[in-house]
C-alpha cells in the first residue's frame, strides 16, 4: 500500500502501510490516586510532575515568559510512571526507534523532518484531521507525535480534540478523569491535572475531557486561543499536535486550524473522489495547509 503526501507548492511524500488504530480498553495506566501520585521508586508523583514545570496554570504571556520556564536541558527531568514495552507499542501500532517496521518508522520520520523544514526549526501547533470518517487521523497524529519524541532534545504533546469520538486515551491505556474541556471550562483549573504521561518518553497527552456536548463553543473561546499560544511559546522544544474530528463531519478542524500554525489532511485510500478531496483541502488556508497523507 502506498502513503503519499502532497500540497499545492510543498510536497510531503513517502510509502507506508497506514491503518487507523483500534481503541484499546483503558486499563487505568494512572490507576487510582495512590498509584497516580507515586512512581515505582516510591517518589511522590506530584514532586516531579513535569506538567507543572512546563506549562503553569497561569497563561499570561509576559515578556521573557519562555526564559522563566523549562529549556531543552531540563527535558531529562521528565519522568514516566510507566513505560510501554516494544510489544506494547507494536500492539498499538505506535512507532518507536527500534521497531522492525522500518518503512513505517521512516515514513513518520520523513514527515517530521519536512514539517521542521517548513517551520524553519521552530516548534509549532499542527491540526491533523481526516477527510472522512475512519480516515485514520488519530493514528497519524499519535505516530507523528511519537516521531518528534524520538529526539531526546525535543518533546511532543498530542491533544485529543475529537470531542465526538475521542480515542487516544484508550489507545494509550489511560483512564482520565479530566481533560481539555474541563480546563477550558474552569478559569482556575491547573493544567497539570490534564497533562498525562503516555508511557512513551517525552510524549504527553491531553485527553478530550468530561464535557463534550458543544465542541464549537470550546474551540472558539478566547481561553482556547490563549491556551494554544501558551503551550507553544512557553516551551520552545515542544511540538503540539491536535487530533480532530473529520472535516466532513464537523467544523472543529477548520475552527482549530485558524488558531494553529499548520494543518494536515488524512485521506482514506480509494474511498473519496478527487472533487471531495479538493473540497476538504479548500476548507483550510493555503498558507497553513502542509499536505495530505493517503492512508490505506
Amino acid at each position: 500500500m502506498n502513503d503519499s503526501g502532497n500540497r499545492h507548492d510543498r510536497n510531503m511524500s513517502g510509502e507506508n502501510d497506514l491503518e487507523d488504530t483500534s481503541n484499546h480498553p483503558g486499563t487505568g495506566a494512572d490507576g487510582d490516586q495512590n498509584q497516580q501520585d507515586r512512581n515505582v521508586n516510591g517518589e511522590d508523583y506530584r514532586d516531579w510532575d513535569d506538567s507543572r514545570l512546563l506549562v503553569p496554570s497561569s497563561l499570561e504571556l509576559g515578556q521573557g515568559a519562555v526564559d522563566r520556564y523549562v529549556n531543552s536541558r531540563q527535558i531529562v527531568r521528565m519522568k514516566e510512571p510507566r513505560t510501554f514495552t516494544n510489544d506494547d507499542l507494536d500492539e498499538r501500532r505506535i512507532i518507536y526507534p527500534e521497531s522492525v517496521n522500518r518503512k513505517l518508522v521512516n515514513h513518520f520520520r520523513n514527515l517530521r523532518t519536512k514539517l521542521i523544514e517548513i517551520s524553519a526549526g521552530n516548534n509549532f501547533t499542527l491540526v491533523v484531521t481526516g477527510a472522512a470518517e475512519g480516515a485514520g487521523s488519530s493514528f497519524v497524529a499519535l505516530n507523528l507525535a511519537a516521531a518528534f519524541a524520538f529526539d531526546q532534545s525535543k518533546t511532543a504533546l498530542v491533544i485529543d480534540c475529537n470531542l465526538r469520538e475521542p480515542s487516544l486515551h484508550s489507545t494509550l491505556d489511560i483512564m482520565p478523569e479530566m481533560g481539555l474541556t474541563d480546563f477550558l471550562d474552569e478559569p482556575d483549573y491547573d493544567i497539570a491535572r490534564i497533562l498525562y504521561p503516555t508511557g512513551i518518553p517525552r510524549l504527553r497527552l491531553i485527553p478530550a475531557g468530561s464535557r463534550r456536548e458543544t465542541p464549537a463553543e470550546f474551540f472558539t473561546s478566547f481561553r482556547m486561543k490563549q491556551f494554544l499560544q501558551a503551550v507553544r511559546r512557553r516551551y520552545p522544544d515542544r511540538f503540539i499536535i491536535l487530533d480532530t474530528a473529520p472535516i466532513s463531519d464537523s467544523p472543529d478542524a477548520r475552527i482549530l486550524s485558524e488558531l494553529c500554525d499548520y494543518t494536515m489532511l488524512v485521506v482514506p485510500h480509494g474511498r473519496l473522489t478527487p472533487i471531495s478531496i479538493e473540497q476538504a483541502v479548500t476548507s483550510f488556508s493555503e498558507d497553513k495547509f502542509v499536505g495530505a497523507v493517503i492512508n490505506g
